[in-house]
């Protein structure tokens, strides 16, 4: 374990433990949730998320990082109105089911082995290009914060190469909070057990939500995260991902929780080339499950903390943390000649981040790709393999 792979465990969880934590927020308040059934929707997708994304990395000794879907969590900010909690977690409990099954049956490495490096860069890159320019408006909302930390990403490389310029990202931005905002006082942070909840299921339900988180999941977060994995060249053991996962989803479903998984852009951040060696990015992994689990352990306070802090600054600092991956990404996209108009589209797709058919914008992406590279026969081949046989452990 070192400093890069310290730091970037930290911005990691942070991606995780701030904006994600603000939608479930709105979403429970929305939904009319109460405090106790808020707090024990968030413990059970942070600490179980945290658990998950503790033990993977541990055992494959690969940089899976996340906690849960927080692209679910914004589609229920409109779709869980109408539905109770219990409806709400017997359909987050079959969405699991339905994640596990996908992975038993190895769909997902056969749909993810036609698909070609570069569409997977470009995709990845138009998902990442999303949150940073986010970065613009929250500029204009926090201009104070927005110099602090501009000035934090300039000075911190010639201060010390060895620390990653987020870090100065982060200290100049939290002096750049405190000059800028005042916060309402805390009110008193009382202890909350999690809730178990009995589900109810519904075929209304199942059509509505399930099936949509499902795909959301497997779509934004776990193909994302195998894709920048595997732009690192990771061994990926696909299947048992997607099983642990589905199975992690149906606990957390128990006590309120839409989704524990792994996270695609928290793994590409502790996957990417500035945390380090190679073979020690794991624990770049590791570092942020442990504090995403501590996150969940202490849901009951955090939440407080969480509630009060600038949405603008959550965004500048998130926006700065994926500007090594959008550069390494769109590098490789584009520098493969044999790939034009095939991989423009899969970045433009990505980038407009539309859901059409309740299928998100990732996996439209790669399919007009895949589709278009092969109507032009662009590629060494008319479809090249991301995923050789000999690479993957699907079992």
């Amino acid at each position: 374990m070192n400093t890069q792979t310290i730091s970037n465990g930290i911005l990691s969880a942070l991606m995780a433990c701030t904006g994600g934590a603000i939608l479930i927020i709105d979403t429970a308040n929305a939904a009319g949730f109460s405090r106790p059934q808020l707090i024990s929707w968030i413990f059970a997708v942070y600490f179980i998320g945290g658990l998950l994304n503790l033990i993977l990395p541990l055992i494959y000794k690969i940089p899976i990082a996340g906690a849960h879907s927080i692209t679910v969590a914004a589609f229920l900010s409109t779709a869980a109105a109408g539905y109770s909690l219990s409806e709400l977690a017997g359909s987050y409990m079959l969405a699991g089911v339905v994640i596990a099954i996908v992975g038993v049956s190895g769909l997902f490495v056969k749909w993810l082995r036609y698909i070609p490096r570069p569409m997977l860069d470009a995709m990845l890159a138009g998902l990442v290009l999303n949150y940073i320019v986010k970065m613009v408006p929250a500029f204009k909302q926090a201009p104070i914060i927005g110099l602090f930390a501009l000035t934090g990403f300039l000075v911190m490389p010639k201060i010390s190469q060895k620390i990653p310029p987020i870090i100065g990202v982060l200290a100049f931005g939290i002096i750049g909070l405190s000059v800028s905002s005042s916060f309402p006082p805390l009110n008193e942070a009382l202890f909350v057990w999690p809730q178990p909840i009995a589900p109810t299921f519904s075929l209304q339900a199942f059509v509505s939500i399930t099936i949509p988180v499902a795909i959301l999941i497997l779509s934004n977060d776990i193909a994302v995260a195998l894709a920048a994995l595997k732009k690192n060249d990771y061994e990926l053991p696909v299947n048992k991902v997607l099983v642990i996962s589905g199975l992690a989803t149906c606990l957390v479903g128990f006590f309120g929780g839409h989704a524990a998984t792994v996270g695609g852009m928290m793994s590409a951040v502790c996957s990417q080339e500035e945390v380090g060696p190679r073979h020690k990015r794991y624990w770049a992994a590791v570092v942020s499950g442990s504090l995403v689990l501590l996150f969940g352990v202490f849901a009951w306070g955090t939440v407080l903390l969480i509630e009060i802090l600038p949405l603008h600054f959550i965004t500048i600092i998130a926006g700065f943390t994926l500007v090594g991956v959008l550069l390494n990404s769109l590098q490789s996209a584009f520098s493969e000649t044999s790939y034009r108009y095939s991989t423009l589209f899969a970045f433009a797709i990505a980038v407009s981040n539309v859901t059409f058919l309740g299928v998100a914008a990732p996996v439209w992406s790669l399919v007009c790709g895949v589709l278009i590279a092969k109507i032009l026969g662009e590629g060494k081949s008319p479809v090249a393999p991301i995923l050789e046989k000999s690479r993957v452990v699907s079992k």
